[in-house]
């Protein structure tokens, strides 16, 4: 195992030195948060890619192809159409904003007040979301040197505090961009063919697994469903995508780069599930589908090849991890904190916000450790989070984008009435029910249209400027300073 030990020490420490390296970079605010805004098309698109595919993706992936087979690619596959759909529909439009958050979008279209409580409502799940990636270390480390759980999230978690503090959004890019290399190497070039391979070719896994591991419906019209209600809707509106978003240099680069990074995440999802398909082949009796991807890579996989391919594995878990936690303290900064001392930030520039966006990314980081050290249930926490993203914030997201006739009174009910109807059917029906984000997402979707017509409609002004802001011809971006390209 030198070999492997070797591979991923080195791989770890070009983290580090990229967070250093990115430091360097973040010299303002719009650095530090979104990279400069100067994200060109190719890394725009591998960093964005690197971003959804995490953990879950990967490990979860390969588990779901293990125990439904081809079908078991539908979780991932409702990641890359929600990615699509914000990307042709609506990156455009987002990119134009110049803004830094999800809540600061619904104070331009809204006309004020509605940020706060969506501020935490989006705080909760990008948390959550950091959290369930930081608890995954546990499982890499586990297999890679056979460590005690609280040390392996201590030790993954650090480095991602530690590279995500230093240089921001601009460390993130970079790390982000190695990361996707290696998970393509190491996952679609590697992985997957060797699986193949070894499970004797697809008409030898045909000749031994049922048929419902290769129908493309097998998992259940059900599960399908809520996958795509959950995830693909979740990408629409999630702080963490969106701060991507925020990076591209222009709205062509955001539409087509991220059409790109859709369409690699329905390949990954393929793939996923065809490396699980085969893991079931050669280890039908596995006490978890989720050691798929451990098992068959540590006993599979030659000398090297092994390292590489579990060090693409933690970059799948480090660059969610990190995007979220970058996410989660942008929002707890700027959305919560800053509107509750009721500062309000106007230079763009200013050294003490990259100093005090640093801070917080190291107090969130702190908190996301001591949160998955404490929680067990990775699939629970990251449901929570799902299930507040979509029933609190999808109707008054898209609405604003949709519907003029929305009103800030209308957006705040909706954010009420779901988020805590969402709570309250998961203390009913259980966490991982999927009543609570159905009947949730309706009552959200009754109160905002209920309200808005009740209540008098949005300032014409208000609408007006939010339509400028929209088309990039507000005056207040003229202060943005023109940036060289980077691809």
């Amino acid at each position: 195992m030198a070999v492997d030990y070797t591979v991923i020490v080195v791989y770890l420490a070009g983290m580090l030195a990229m967070g250093w390296w990115g430091m360097r970079r973040a010299k303002s605010k719009s650095d530090f948060l979104v990279a400069g805004r100067r994200l060109g098309p190719v890394m725009y698109s591998g960093t964005m890619a690197a971003i959804v595919l995490g953990g879950a993706s990967t490990i979860g992936g390969v588990g779901l192809g293990y125990k439904y087979g081809l079908s078991g690619a539908w979780m991932v596959f409702a990641i890359g159409l929600g990615l699509l759909a914000l990307s042709v529909f609506f990156s455009a439009r987002i990119a134009r904003l110049k803004v830094y958050t999800v809540s600061e979008m619904l104070d331009l279209r809204y006309g004020g007040k509605a940020g706060v409580i969506s501020g935490v409502v989006m705080w909760a799940y990008t948390l959550m979301l950091a959290t369930t990636s930081t608890i995954a270390y546990a499982t890499i480390f586990d297999v890679l040197f056979d460590m005690n759980r609280t040390v392996a999230i201590i030790l993954g978690g650090s480095i991602v505090v530690a590279y995500s503090t230093l240089g921001g959004m601009w460390s993130i890019t970079l790390t982000d961009m190695v990361q996707f290399v290696v998970k393509t190497i190491g996952v679609l070039l590697l992985l997957l063919p060797i699986a193949v391979v070894k499970a004797g070719g697809f008409a030898e896994m045909k000749a031994k697994l049922p048929t419902t591991y290769f129908d493309p419906l097998g998992i259940g019209g059900e599960t399908i469903f809520t996958y795509v209600l959950i995830y693909t809707f979740g990408m629409l509106i999630g702080q963490d995508i969106w701060q991507r978003v925020f990076t591209a240099r222009g709205d062509k680069t955001a539409k087509w780069g991220g059409t790109v990074a859709g369409t690699y995440c329905l390949a990954y999802a393929v793939a996923g599930a065809v490396i699980g398909t085969a893991a079931k082949v050669l280890y039908p009796k596995l006490g978890s589908a989720d050691d798929a991807f451990a098992t068959i890579v540590k006993d599979e996989l030659p000398i090297g090849v092994r390292g590489l391919v579990l060090a693409a594995a933690l970059a799948a878990v480090m660059s969610t991890s990190s995007g979220a936690l970058i996410a989660c303290a942008t929002v707890a900064n700027n959305d919560i904190w800053s509107r509750l001392r009721g500062v309000v930030r106007r230079a763009e520039d200013a050294h003490d916000e990259v100093k005090g966006n640093r801070a917080f990314i190291l107090i969130m980081g702190v908190a996301v450790i001591g949160t998955a050290i404490a929680l067990n249930d990775v699939v629970e926490a990251l449901t929570v989070a799902y299930n507040l993203l979509v029933g609190g914030l999808l109707v008054p997201i898209l609405g604003g984008l949709l519907w003029k006739r929305g009103t800030v009174q209308g957006a705040l009910a909706s954010v009420s009435v779901g988020g805590l109807a969402v709570i309250g059917l998961m203390a009913t029906y259980g966490i991982l029910a999927n009543e609570p984000v159905y009947y949730g997402l309706l009552a959200s979707l009754v109160a905002y249209v209920a309200v808005s017509l009740a209540t008098k409609p949005t300032d014409a002004a208000v609408l007006n400027a939010w339509r400028e802001r929209l088309a990039g011809r507000s005056p207040e971006l003229a202060t943005d300073e023109p940036v060289p390209a980077h691809r």
